[in-house]
Formats: structure tokens, C-alpha cells, sequence
């Protein structure tokens, strides 16, 4: 495995490889890898030649009062599982790196960039939609892979990959979950081991709520309230629990066939996010 710093550094032995003829697929991560990112690493190994990772902590996406000095930096330990699955090439550019001094110019996904996870994240979204466009810019990939434990992330990406005409194919690859069924998360980090059992139950609300519309309960806003309900009561501060079509993250109707439940929550000083896609 190679690790490189510079843009310089990243063209030329992407140039080698595409001179080679190999296909690149790529795999963005802000590092403090968990076995979710690594399941990443494995699944762009099946669609390209060649992988690369970036571990980038990128200042855009975080407001105000957010995480981003205290955001864990495990670059080392990062590396090392890298190698372990035979990532070819790992990224670790600066800030220098990718935001020249002085720019001026972001990306933001209309519509889409303010629900949900926007709505109470301003600006998130597309600090998000620019790195990720910057980074395709510079490692210019076949394929790019993201889990879809971010869901909202992931439509506004493919959204914007649609929109700009950048040739990249996108991958969703499904959600890792520890034994218990907790997403799992780098701010998982946060979480104290008896709040980690609570954490649990944020999944298990998404899959009662999933088998209520599945036995035909049709009543979405009453299961929406209901859920909210029961996650202020095991102890979460729950910023949305939303039914809505997988399609557009519009909010479902009975009439809707295809679609995801979102749900968020601050538990302690973790922010949690998961998510379930079905079909009824």
C-alpha cells in the first residue's frame, strides 16, 4: 500500500495505473475507520483495478459549535487497517491541500441539502457536496463507494454526480451494525458503554416502525409520533423520525411503495443517524 500527500503526488500514480489500463474505485472517509469503512474497501475492490482511500477531516461540513477539532484523528491505526485489506492507495491531503486560499466557490444540492439532517446542520450538506466533488476532481475514479447508513448523504451525492455529469458510478453499500444492531459510527467513539446498549434501540424503533407499515398500519404520521415518543422515554433527544419515498426523501403516503425511514437523535454527546429501506 502507498500512502501520498500532495495532488502531485495523487495524479502521478493515477496516472500510471490508467496508463496501465486499470479502473479506480474510490472510497472518501474523514478516518477513525470502524469495520464499516473497511466492508467500503472491500466492496470497491469488487467493482475496480484499484482502490483509494482519502482520510480527510473536512472543515466544510462542520457548523458552529460542532466536533470538528475534537474529531478523532487515528491516521496511523487508519493506515494499518488499510493495509490489512490491501487498499492500494491512501490520500491524506492537508486543508491546503483541498481549499485554496481564498476560494470561493461551493457546491449545494437544492431541495434535497435542507431536510432533515440540513434542516438542523446548515451548511452541512454542502460542505459535503463540495469536498466530495473536489475529491472526484482529483482522484478522477470509475466508481466511488459510500455506505448507506448516510442515506440523505448519499442521494444528495448521486443527485449531484447526476446533475454536474461527473463519470463516476455510485455504490451504496448496506449499513454495518454491531451485534446489537447500533449503526456503526466513528461518533460511536462518544458513547459510554451504557449508553451504547441504549443506543441500540434506535434501530430497533426503525424495524418496529418498518414491520407496522409492513402488517399494514397506514397511519405514518401516528407511527412518526409514536417513535418519537418511545426514544425521549429510553432516554434520546430526538431530532426527527421521519417516514418518507426512498425516491426523493419526500414525506410517504399510504399510496408510497418504496421507502426509507430516517430517524436522528443526540444520546450523551454522540449524534446518532440510521436509517431502514423497504418495499411494501
Amino acid at each position: 500500500m502507498e500512502t501520498v500527500t500532495t495532488v502531485a503526488q495523487l495524479h502521478a500514480v493515477i496516472k500510471e495505473w490508467r496508463i496501465a489500463g486499470e479502473s479506480i474505485a474510490f472510497v472518501p472517509t474523514m478516518g477513525n475507520l470502524h469495520l464499516g469503512h473497511l466492508n467500503l474497501v472491500e466492496a470497491a475492490k469488487n467493482h475496480a483495478d484499484r482502490v483509494v482511500v482519502s482520510i480527510f477531516v473536512n472543515p466544510l461540513q462542520f457548523g458552529v459549535m460542532e466536533d470538528f477539532g475534537s474529531y478523532p484523528r487515528t491516521e496511523d491505526t487508519d493506515q494499518q487497517k488499510l493495509a490489512a485489506v490491501q487498499t492500494d492507495l491512501v490520500f491524506l491531503p492537508s486543508v491546503a491541500d483541498i481549499y485554496a486560499s481564498g476560494a470561493m466557490t461551493t457546491i449545494v444540492v437544492e431541495g434535497l441539502s435542507n431536510l432533515y439532517c440540513g434542516a438542523s446542520r446548515p451548511g452541512h450538506f454542502s460542505g459535503v457536496a463540495t469536498v466530495v466533488c473536489k475529491l472526484f476532481n482529483m482522484v478522477q475514479p470509475d466508481v466511488a463507494v459510500f455506505g448507506v447508513k448516510d442515506f440523505q448523504q448519499l442521494m444528495i451525492i448521486r443527485t449531484m454526480v447526476m446533475d454536474l455529469n461527473i463519470p463516476v458510478d455510485i455504490v451504496g453499500v448496506e449499513t454495518t451494525r454491531e451485534d446489537n444492531g447500533l449503526a456503526m459510527s466513528s461518533r460511536n467513539n462518544y458513547l459510554t458503554d451504557a449508553e451504547r446498549i441504549t443506543a441500540a434501540k434506535l434501530y430497533q424503533v426503525l424495524c418496529r416502525a418498518r414491520t407496522a407499515i409492513l402488517v399494514g398500519n397506514q397511519a405514518l404520521k401516528e407511527i412518526e409520533v409514536d417513535s418519537v415518543f418511545f426514544l425521549h422515554k429510553s432516554g434520546f433527544h430526538p431530532e426527527y423520525f421521519n417516514i418518507c419515498r426512498s425516491s426523493d426523501l419526500k414525506r410517504a403516503t399510504a399510496d408510497d411503495r418504496r421507502l426509507v425511514i430516517l430517524a436522528a437523535a443526540k444520546l450523551g454527546n454522540a449524534r446518532l443517524i440510521d436509517n431502514i429501506v423497504f418495499s411494501k
